[in-house]
């Protein structure tokens, strides 16, 4: 009788444990991860179809797309470059959640194969770090 007791009164412990710290979990959930996305989207914005074989001065077209999942507003510098050089350079501010969509167009002026357009993001204030990148070869006859 007296281990049942003993028994008992652990078990009852347990349980206010358990639900003690099922409320504190919910109340007080932990953060997710903290993360920006950052693609490019071809013709018909779909992830193909980029415009990875032009002449010179055609106009290759794609669309650029943020996502924040910081969990706070945040500033971007969204640096696009062919071959070293910058074609454009903008700051973009996004809130928690927000996805922004650029539409972007280019016009290579030299021939070669294996151009690298690339798209790099800083975070701000940090200018010295790419937060993420992504590129596309194109080739141009």
């Amino acid at each position: 009788m007296k281990l049942d007791k003993t028994v008992s009164s652990i078990l009852v412990i347990l349980l206010v444990a358990a639900v003690i710290a099922t409320v504190y979990i919910i109340v007080n959930p932990s953060p997710g991860e903290k993360f920006t996305e950052l693609y490019i989207l071809g013709a018909g914005d779909k992830a193909g179809n980029y415009p990875t074989n032009l002449s010179v001065n055609e106009i290759g077209n794609l669309t650029i797309g943020l996502v924040n999942h910081e969990q706070s507003t945040t500033t971007y510098n969204l640096v696009e470059t062919l071959n070293g050089v910058t074609l454009s350079n903008q700051n973009i501010t996004l809130s928690n959640n927000e996805t922004k969509q650029i539409n972007f167009s280019f016009q290579p002026t030299q021939t070669g194969n294996n151009q690298t357009l690339e798209f790099k993001l800083y975070k701000l204030p940090n200018t010295d770090t790419v937060y993420r990148s992504v590129f596309l070869y194109v080739n141009v006859i």
